[in-house]
């Protein structure tokens, strides 16, 4: 799962939020560098992240777009997910998505020492253009896929992905509905089991 889905699963716990956001940016043993919340939601992220890669609901939407993209699939993947989210964030939060959004960068600036210089790096576009917020509008996942394309160095293609987003929209939105459901249920087990 890509930004907004890792945060949203992280319920109210800010530490827990801050760690399932630093997941991808810190490597093996560095989690236990944090305090014990933010490396519940280091490990929440793994375990969210080989959930998601293994789950059969994702490799069907996965192979929607695998002779385009390759192993960029995955990553697109994400992306449109969080987009789905973010439109139906009335769905599954009472928070408004400007609000969370914010509460987000807020949390991030608190914590700016701790953070992992990537992670400070990426926290500029991510605030700048409000991704979290303007993932819901297709216009704003065009601007994101185009910046992934830009890092890496115009080679995954990401650029035209909108085309696959708005070509097979209906069955993707399905698919996210269907995979969030299981996704939230293996969460909320995962962190029984990691307190």
């Amino acid at each position: 799962m890509n930004f907004l889905a890792h945060l949203y699963l992280s319920k109210d716990n800010t530490d827990l939020m801050l760690g399932n956001f630093l997941g991808d940016f810190v490597r093996g043993k560095d989690h236990k560098n944090y305090s014990k919340d933010v490396q519940k939601g280091i490990l929440l992220h793994r375990q969210i992240d080989t959930f998601t890669d293994q789950n059969e609901i994702v490799k069907k939407s996965k192979r929607r777009l695998h002779e385009r993209y390759g192993h960029y699939d995955g990553i697109i993947i994400d992306i449109f997910y969080d987009h789905f989210l973010a439109k139906n964030w009335h769905n599954y939060s009472a928070i408004p998505l400007d609000i969370f959004a914010q509460s987000f960068y807020d949390l991030m600036h608190t914590n700016y020492e701790i953070l992992p210089d990537k992670v400070k790096q990426l926290l500029v576009p991510l605030e700048k253009y409000n991704w979290l917020y303007n993932y819901q509008f297709l216009e704003g996942m065009e601007s994101v896929l185009n910046g992934m394309n830009r890092r890496t160095k115009m080679i995954s293609k990401m650029d035209i992905a909108i085309e696959d987003l708005q070509e097979h929209y209906e069955d993707l939105e399905n698919d996210f509905t269907q995979f969030f459901k299981e996704l939230i249920n293996f969460t909320e087990t995962t962190l029984k089991e990691l307190d």
